[in-house]
């Protein structure tokens, strides 16, 4: 009898998105130029990385990440999540083995998801500066005007 429990748990599980595919992901970061700092907030602990980099993130996390590196402009990359096909079948598997307790569990831990963009690449543009005015020529001093005699 202890047997068959244990059998028809580990079924029930099988299906499991949150149990097939973990409620965390990797995330790679890299820009061009490399070296820039991300600042990732969305994470229990906000994580500052220098890309190229790679991050762990709960697939329920609402993410963005700021990059930043003097003499270009910060830009700013918000993640989505969406179900992935992978996701999608193991939250499938629910209806057959896992039932509502297994949809509630993907639902609540974003197993069924994954951030987009993954990766996050980003090319960073220039800070553009205002040129220097060009120095003033000096002006040549006027002509006198002709004496009439007046």
């Amino acid at each position: 009898m202890r047997l068959v429990g244990i059998l028809a748990l580990s079924v029930m599980l099988g299906g499991c998105a949150s149990v097939t595919r973990g409620t965390t992901e990797n995330i790679s970061i890299s820009s061009t130029p490399s070296g820039v700092e991300a600042v990732v907030s969305g994470l229990e602990v906000p994580t500052t990385c220098t890309t190229p980099c790679a991050i762990v993130a709960k697939r329920s996390a609402d993410i963005t990440i700021t990059f930043e590196k003097e003499g270009y402009q910060s830009q700013t990359v918000q993640l989505t999540k969406e179900v992935s096909g992978t996701g999608a079948a193991g939250f499938a598997g629910n209806l057959l083995a896992g039932g509502i307790v297994g949809m509630g569990v993907d639902a609540a831990t974003g197993a069924a998801t994954d951030h987009k963009p993954n990766p996050v690449i980003v090319t960073m543009q220039p800070t553009v500066r205002a040129r220097p005015a060009a120095p003033k020529k000096p002006r040549a001093p006027a002509a006198p005007a002709p004496d009439t005699g007046t």
